[in-house]
């Protein structure tokens, strides 16, 4: 299996990298701002009721040491006060969740509705080169804790942060002294934090890496199954398998060893600081310089006043377990693509997400290469000084060896990639002067092996154009003889075609495509290899279905079987990026080159198949 190899990210908590998050965040911007107010005020109720502990506490005393009979009027007061803020709380709990949740599913939204949107405009090289796994990955498990971290943690370091500065405010202006010595831990709290920090952010960088190769790695153990079955590669698989989540579990557990460590230390901090708090409030008491209600009210506020910071730690602590992915979602939001239209086209023809079909002109098919090299590699040419002229109509086949370039000339014409030399017109026009939508709206690509989506027969031949009506689907098949197979189902058109067109064959999927491409109407067409992978039944069928819908329009078919070729206006024979030999297919037995022995060859060999 790939191994795929991500980038390094940084090792410490990157402020630009949550600065480019947090900017999915402006359109939620009433809603933080309500939670925030709410969970401020739940942090005020929460220093409030120890005041009112402290004042009950302290009128009880001087009562009794005055033998003063107690006025249950002010305690009944007191109990209506505090119930009143009690029910306050709790409605505004029950606000600050709502906020918290809508913030949490918009983010959420957000996030991978632009990620995919991204993955729209991508060239098709950034797929060539990412496994599908790993993109999985950035759209769910990172984008989902990216939403949960941000929306819950944002409202808890607001509470966590006024709960500490309410508490704090109360204690220094009752008293300096023990307010200083019930906070003499913090600083201690601070530092350990920081340490523990670092470790943990560096771990699960390294368990989120591994995840995401997990990830890839259940992804081609389920569309590569059939593959690993018949090439009996289970054995290995799960070796590999075993070897990544086996290091996932070792990095996974040192991570939780390190997480369970740093809250029962922050936890015992807290609680010296209460000892602190009892026993020289318990001195202060003692001597008379505080009442017995402040004592309570700073044994309270140390426990309260520790448990922010358990909050603070936790969200830091999750924070930096999210950088990862919050670096990992970025590295796929801000890919730029390998192939862009410039402003000018853009602002005549539209972008991706908003054609300006109005101004898109009528291709009439003439395509020329003028001195194109292309190379992948900076020191490997695929085409050098490629030059081909191609009138509108005209039916081009091309046949060489494999790496021959055959696959790359029809790559450069549907502009998957661009010339890194000279240039492509299309009507006598650079196509990188028009828009990357109006030449691929014109493109019809049949692949060797096509591609259905989950759905229905009718819905995938609708793909080619989705404002067609089922008449107009019905008569697609029909011109590409697949009507007759297609009603042979039971539910005929509404037949579910099952993921990637499993339920079907592969030349009935062939016909299914053909059906597509004629329903689309495109002025330029691509087979690559359409026939090599089905039977020669169906490849008759195929023929005429092909025959039909390159009829008036110019055409390229990369063929491994000749004599599918053999009718086409020009066949070039390709070896190392250059045209070797070109011409129909009578003048090219005439020449007696590569193209006859090729020929002959194949020729033989089907006629010694069907002997036999």
């Amino acid at each position: 299996m790939q191994d795929f190899q991500e980038q390094d990210f940084s090792t410490s908590i990157n402020i630009k990298t949550w600065k480019k998050i947090f900017k999915y965040l402006a359109p939620l911007k009433k809603y933080i701002i309500l939670g925030v107010i709410c969970v401020l005020i739940i942090a005020a109720f929460d220093a409030i009721f120890p005041l009112l502990n402290r004042w009950v506490i302290d009128y009880v005393e001087d009562s009794l040491i005055e033998g003063v009979p107690l006025d249950r009027s002010i305690l009944y007061k007191f109990g209506a006060s505090f119930l009143v803020f009690a029910i306050l709380q709790t409605i505004f709990i029950f606000a600050f969740i709502k906020f918290a949740g809508t913030i949490e599913v918009e983010l959420s939204y957000s996030l991978r509705k632009s990620a995919f949107e991204k993955l729209q405009s991508l060239s098709f090289s950034y797929f060539n080169n990412t496994p599908v796994g790993w993109i999985m990955a950035r759209l769910t498990s990172d984008a989902k804790r990216l939403s949960e971290i941000i929306s819950w943690g944002l409202i808890d370091m607001s509470w966590g942060l006024m709960m500490m500065v309410s508490i704090s405010v109360v204690m220094f202006v009752i008293n300096v002294k023990l307010a200083l010595i019930t906070l003499a831990v913090t600083p201690v709290i601070i530092i350990i934090s920081i340490v523990f920090r670092q470790m943990m952010l560096r771990l699960y960088r390294e368990v989120r890496k591994i995840n995401s190769k997990i990830t890839g790695s259940f992804n081609e153990g389920i569309t590569g199954a059939k593959t690993s079955k018949t090439l009996v590669l289970e054995e290995k698989n799960l070796n590999e398998f075993d070897r990544l989540t086996s290091s996932m579990r070792s990095k996974s557990i040192r991570a939780a060893i390190i997480s369970s460590l740093f809250f029962p230390v922050v936890l015992i901090l807290g609680f010296v600081g209460t000892g602190l708090a009892i026993y020289y409030g318990g001195n202060y008491y003692l001597i008379g310089a505080i009442s017995v209600g402040t004592l309570s009210l700073f044994i309270t506020y140390s426990t309260q006043f520790f448990d922010p910071i358990l909050q603070l730690a936790r969200v830091l602590a999750e924070l930096q377990q999210a950088q990862a992915s919050a670096e990992r979602l970025l590295s796929l939001l801000e890919t730029e693509p390998d192939i862009i239209d410039n402003e000018e086209v853009i602002l005549k023809y539209g972008d991706f997400l908003d054609f300006k079909r109005e101004n898109w002109e009528k291709i009439q098919g003439k395509v020329e290469f003028k001195d194109v090299t292309f190379r992948y590699n900076e020191d490997e040419n695929i085409l050098e000084n490629f030059n081909l002229k191609v009138d509108a109509g005209e039916t081009i086949a091309l046949v060489g060896e494999t790496g021959a370039g055959k696959s790359t000339v029809v790559n450069l014409i549907c502009r998957f990639f661009e010339p890194t030399e000279g240039s492509i017109l299309i009507d006598d026009v650079d196509y990188r002067n028009r828009s990357l939508g109006w030449l691929h709206s014109n493109l019809g690509y049949v692949l060797q092996s096509p591609h259905l989506f989950s759905g229905t027969i009718m819905e995938n031949i609708r793909y080619g154009r989705l404002e067609a009506t089922d008449e107009e689907v019905i008569e697609a098949t029909k011109l590409v003889d697949a009507h007759d197979f297609i009603t042979g189902f039971e539910k005929g058109y509404e037949t579910e075609v099952g993921e990637g067109g499993g339920r079907l064959s592969t030349g009935q999927k062939q016909l299914i495509s053909f059906a597509r491409a004629i329903l689309a109407d495109p002025a330029i067409f691509v087979l690559d290899e359409a026939t090599s992978s089905i039977d020669t039944e169906t490849e008759m069928k195929v023929q005429k279905a092909i025959d039909k819908l390159l009829h008036g329009r110019t055409s390229f078919i990369i063929a491994h079987r000749l004599s599918t070729i053999v009718s086409s206006d020009k066949i070039l024979v390709v070896r190392d990026g250059k045209i070797v030999e070109q011409g129909n297919h009578h003048e090219l037995l005439k020449l007696g080159g590569y193209y006859y022995r090729l020929y002959t060859n194949q020729f033989i060999e089907e006629k010694t198949q069907k002997l036999y």
